[in-house]
């Protein structure tokens, strides 16, 4: 049985903006729909801030699902949630 795991993207209005399976894309794209300020970007997850990294995020998303990480500025909140396909 194969494990695959699905990264959500939702906007600051928490639409849905896309479903991916790299991690690296869906850091890519939080990225640019959070970078709209004059603000810098954290990464906001169980309480801590930090800037947001592709190391950061994988290593927060390690073995663990159902887990969401937000991207935010002055003026937006980027939320993005991990799953795994179920069969």
């Amino acid at each position: 049985m194969t494990k695959i795991y699905v990264y959500c993207l939702f906007d600051t209005m928490n639409n849905f903006a896309g479903a991916y399976s790299s991690l690296k894309a869906v850091h890519r794209d939080a990225l640019k729909l959070s970078n709209r300020g004059h603000s810098n970007v954290y990464m906001v997850y169980d309480g801590s801030t930090t800037k947001p990294t592709l190391t950061d995020l994988r290593n927060i998303f390690k073995g663990k699902c159902d887990v969401e990480v937000r991207y935010r500025t002055d003026n937006t909140s980027i939320r993005i949630y991990k799953t795994k396909l179920k069969e």
